[in-house]
């Protein structure tokens, strides 16, 4: 997966690579950059390196496990008002932006564009909404790279500066060493047995694809939303059948039927954090937490 992983962000880039072409103004001024989510804005942040003139502002800092009941503040209106530069998640993470961003004059690069999308999961314990999104946009966790590659090479064909394509490529080259290291510890000569994956949010398929890892079921439970007799029921059942030791909660997410079946079934409770909140900037605080979350996995599964 990892060597794959390699190749895809190799070819993307001789794509991408011949497309600079100025189109911002050249007037002495600060570019102000707005990344809409915390895994976008470290991407952006690592990107854009010491740039000087260049400031990136975060838009969403909230923790929450889900960000389709998010709603825009005075405070988010007047920072979308004032970006030169919106750089989103896209793949309808966003969806919260739609009228703003119709009134927006910013250039908006959207970092999902080239990413390879997964269909979103079918999940029980969902709020009841009709979400309209076809494919899951949780891919930071999973392919990060590739949304690296997007924003140095956008913000490249803006400004017509190179500076953000080679950083971008210094970058990504960090994720994916730390990727391939990851993936040589769980699938190397001496392979730890690690049983399926059992997460209270959906938002981990790409994670668990990333590490060749097998995800059984994925539970998406909001606050206020109930898991059925039923679906408890399924959930005893499967870590009975596959000998589970222990099931993942989001860090910000609810854990209240994950405890309820924990003391059903004597598993253990995990914390997984998908990023949504944080206070550091550039690619470190990203590594470190998907460090973090390796390291649950194989102290769950010891």
């Amino acid at each position: 997966m990892a060597r794959l992983r390699r190749a895809f962000v190799i070819l993307l880039s001789l794509a991408l690579l011949s497309s600079c072409a100025q189109t911002l103004p050249e007037e002495d001024h600060t570019l102000h950059i707005l990344a809409t989510t915390y895994p976008v804005y470290l991407f952006t942040t690592a990107v854009v390196g010491g740039a000087k003139n260049v400031e990136v502002e975060l838009l969403v800092n909230s923790q929450t496990s889900c960000l389709h009941d998010y709603t825009l503040t005075v405070k988010d209106m007047k920072a979308i008002e004032g970006a030169d530069v919106i750089i989103m998640n896209g793949a309808g993470m966003e969806e919260f932006m739609a009228d703003a961003l119709s009134q927006s004059a910013a250039a908006v690069i959207d970092c999902s564009d080239e990413v390879p999308l997964l269909p979103t999961l079918e999940h029980a314990g969902h709020d009841g909404h009709d979400h309209e999104e076809e494919y899951d946009p949780h891919y930071w966790m999973g392919c990060p790279e590739v949304a690296v590659f997007t924003i140095g090479n956008a913000l490249a064909d803006l400004t017509g500066s190179e500076e953000y394509q080679t950083r971008a490529f210094d970058v990504s080259n960090k994720l994916l060493d730390f990727g391939d290291s990851w993936c040589k510890t769980l699938h190397g000569p001496y392979p730890i047995e690690r049983p399926p994956l059992i997460t209270f949010h959906d938002g981990f398929q790409y994670f668990a694809n990333a590490y060749g890892l097998e995800l059984l079921k994925a539970i998406e439970e909001e606050e206020g939303a109930a898991v059925s007799a039923a679906e408890i029921k399924e959930i005893v059942a499967l870590i009975e059948e596959n000998h589970i030791p222990a099931i993942f909660v989001e860090r910000n997410g609810s854990r209240k039927t994950a405890d309820v079946i924990a003391r059903e079934t004597g598993c253990t409770v995990y914390e997984l954090d998908m990023l949504m909140s944080g206070d550091g900037e550039g690619i470190q605080p990203y590594l470190d937490a998907m460090d973090r979350n390796l390291t649950t996995i194989l102290e769950a599964f010891s």
